[in-house]
């Protein structure tokens, strides 16, 4: 049976988690949440999100990692054999978002080879979709577009070289290295777009409070939402990376670090990339409401047009960006790829080398598949459909199965041994009912929402997804555990 790995020290652990949490989210998605829900009155749902969601789910997930010690499947196995089952529907579809995260990474790395020429052009809508992401148009699906293969290629093999090391050798050196040079090099940035002419008009757009909607349930639905994905909540992560600490860790202290790093990160972020926003505007008389756009439009289309006009400082920052976007991708790849690892690795006794080069070959080739001329559209509809569907459904089935029938108590000691803040009656209750209600009615929510507005060719996708995870998923299960 493989032996279960293990870091050097909590601080591998705490770089490691940064970097599971801070991804591209962070720094293309917030911004525009925080500006669409509300602005500055946002933060206090997103407050509050943190506070009875984020904080005691991912301390609930620190203890049931470190308590058992082992794979993420094996846990559920231990629990109830029943329960193996659901264990490997997560890690799968955990594994299907490492799959379309890289695919949106080599994007950035496509535009981070071309920040150097700027050979993106004038047209930079066009250049995104005639070379990195394609189009809706289903006739486009018969070629691939090359920048974008090739660079999923050399993601992939970088994320095989990393994972395939001990933990500690290598996702906890990398880590180490990219998260601090991240904060770096954003920071930089941030600074600088402080100083721009007009930033003040993209941070008051930013901020500027709508106090009426707080009475907007989808608003507080919005910052659950940010919180849970942010911070990679209920995919098995947490879990496994805490399941390698050492004795001796102080669990709790460690989650209010990583959760403060990574909102810190993302509100800090948000400043820089209006502020970069209200200069485009000053300078070209563009009311800043028609540059205000969410996730790839905004990096990959924006972000080059004013890099274009802002001269040789443009040819500074944007391969800085663009290196930031890799270095927090990464590190999140590494996170989402590790459940699936861990899992088999220690269901099929493989050595962790073995392991994680079958599964990157295996992810490889799905990936490329994905970078066909309608790439961009494809993984929208994935990511779409497997986080709202499938690992919201599965963190609230966490949740229940941890709280209600292992029983949420037994963690408690583990938990208050070594923190210098300690856990108790209140977080029970949050875990056991609170959020269960919260996820299932994001949950429900969600899925209205999902197939209200999917078409056929979204559905069948949404089809294939469920069916070839089911069907793995009980293939696995059936499998007899390494050693019996």
């Amino acid at each position: 049976m493989s032996e279960q790995p293990q870091w050097d020290s909590s601080i591998s652990f705490i770089f490691a988690m940064i970097g599971a949490a801070v991804g591209l989210g962070n720094i293309w998605r917030f911004s525009y949440v925080l500006y669409s829900n509300g602005g500055g009155s946002f933060f206090i749902p997103y407050l509050i999100a943190i506070a009875i969601m984020g904080i005691p789910f991912l301390i609930l997930e620190y203890g049931v990692g470190f308590s058992f010690k082992e794979s993420f499947s094996s846990i559920m196995r231990k629990i109830k054999p029943e329960f193996e089952v659901i264990a490997w529907i997560l890690v799968l579809f955990v594994f299907v978002v490492t799959i379309y995260y890289l695919v949106i990474l080599s994007w950035d790395l496509v535009y981070l080879f071309s920040s150097f020429t700027f050979n993106w052009g004038t047209d930079t809508a066009s250049y995104f979709v005639n070379t990195v992401g394609g189009s809706s148009d289903l006739t486009n699906a018969n070629f691939l577009l090359i920048p974008t293969t090739v660079c999923v290629l050399l993601l992939w093999i970088s994320v095989w070289f990393i994972s395939h090391r001990d933990v500690d050798s290598g996702i906890g050196r990398v880590s180490k290295i990219l998260i601090p040079a991240l904060f770096v090099i954003m920071g930089i940035i941030i600074v600088y777009a402080l100083t721009l002419p007009g930033s003040v008009v993209g941070i008051n757009a930013l901020i500027h409070p709508n106090w009426n909607g707080l009475l907007n349930v989808n608003i507080w639905l919005a910052a659950f939402a940010q919180i849970i994905f942010s911070l990679s909540m209920g995919q098995a992560i947490a879990i496994t990376y805490a399941s390698y600490l050492p004795k001796n860790s102080k669990l709790i202290d460690n989650v209010l670090i990583v959760v403060f790093a990574n909102s810190a990160f993302e509100v800090c972020t948000a400043f820089g990339v209006f502020s970069i926003l209200g200069y485009m505007s000053f300078i070209n008389g563009t009311p800043i409401t028609d540059l205000i756009t969410e996730g790839t439009g905004l990096v990959f289309i924006v972000f080059p047009m004013i890099f274009n006009i802002m001269g040789s400082v443009g040819r500074i920052l944007a391969p800085m960006l663009f290196l930031a976007i890799l270095f927090a991708g990464i590190t999140s790849a590494l996170g989402y790829f590790e459940p699936m690892l861990s899992s088999t690795s220690a269901k099929l006794g493989w050595s962790r080398k073995k392991a994680a080069s079958v599964l990157s070959i295996i992810g490889c080739a799905f990936s490329v598949l994905l970078t066909t001329g309608i790439s961009s559209y494809v993984v929208g509809i994935i990511d779409s459909f497997v986080n709202e569907f499938g690992i919201l459904l599965l963190i609230g089935v966490q949740c229940i199965i941890f709280a209600w029938v292992y029983g949420v108590e037994h963690f408690l000691p583990l938990l208050n041994e070594y923190s210098s803040f300690t856990v108790g009656k209140k977080w029970i209750f949050v875990i056991k009912y609170l959020l269960p209600f919260v996820l299932i009615i994001m949950w429900v929510v969600g899925i209205v929402q999902l197939f209200t507005t999917a078409d056929v060719f979204e559905i069948a996708i949404d089809l294939i997804i469920i069916a070839s995870v089911l069907v793995s998923a009980v293939f696995l299960t059936k499998l007899k555990p390494s050693g019996e």
